[in-house]
């Protein structure tokens, strides 16, 4: 006698609610919109210098208004991947905590664009070739995205261990050293601005990978 031969499972994708796996695909796809929009913005306006200027300077003057808009567009987005990423991963190690942390990354674009940046270092053009004084709403700038950027740096630490659960080492061995690297940059704009602009990048991209990853399939289990 015969019996019906069941196709197994193989991954993850094939169940996710296509709900879920648009709203991966808007967390996906922050990182890249937020930094193409940064660069063309950065080559193109008058005065502004990478190694001088911060992106979020970029909301300053007459055009600003197009980095505002990337901000909160970006802050919503993100927000939306937080979502994807609590119906993919919820009931799975590290799902509580990574989906909170990335929402709170999320929030601090949202309120990075309503606050924007001080200008300084020549940018706009015309001012003061020197550092930025630092304002009320210059201050909630800054301290949106350095929150923000911890946030997203714990969440990678949670990550790790959601890919260890997996059996994905590499995964989570990069995203345990991820937070470190981003952390190192900051710290580096001591001396160079450009030194912020590629932590702040990277961290951006590594929460696109990983956001790409988890929506797709799932490794199967190891007989």
């Amino acid at each position: 006698m015969t019996q019906a031969i069941r196709a197994p499972f193989t991954g993850r994708a094939a169940s996710t609610p296509l709900a879920t796996r648009a709203l991966l695909a808007c967390g996906a796809v922050a990182g890249p919109l937020f930094l193409g929009v940064g660069v063309i913005e950065g080559l193109t306006r008058t005065g502004f210098d990478f190694t001088r200027n911060a992106i979020s300077q970029l909301s300053l003057g007459s055009l600003g208004w197009i980095q505002v808009t990337s901000f909160l567009v970006t802050g919503v987005l993100i927000t939306a991947g937080a979502v994807g990423l609590r119906r993919a991963i919820g009931h799975s190690a590290g799902g509580a905590w990574a989906p909170r942390l990335v929402g709170v990354f999320g929030a601090s674009f949202l309120l990075a664009g309503v606050f924007t940046a001080d200008p300084g270092a020549g940018f706009p053009a015309g001012t003061p070739d020197g550092p930025a004084t630092l304002s009320g709403h210059g201050t909630v700038h800054m301290l949106s995205g350095t929150v923000g950027y911890l946030a997203l740096c714990a969440a990678f630490l949670v990550l790790a261990r959601h890919f260890a659960a997996q059996g994905r080492r590499g995964w989570a061995l990069a995203y345990r050293l991820l937070p470190l690297a981003v952390i190192v940059g900051f710290a580096g704009s001591a001396t160079t601005v450009a030194a912020f602009t590629a932590a702040a990048g990277l961290g951006l991209l590594a929460l696109t990978a990983a956001i790409a990853q988890l929506a797709g399939p799932a490794p199967t289990a190891q007989r």
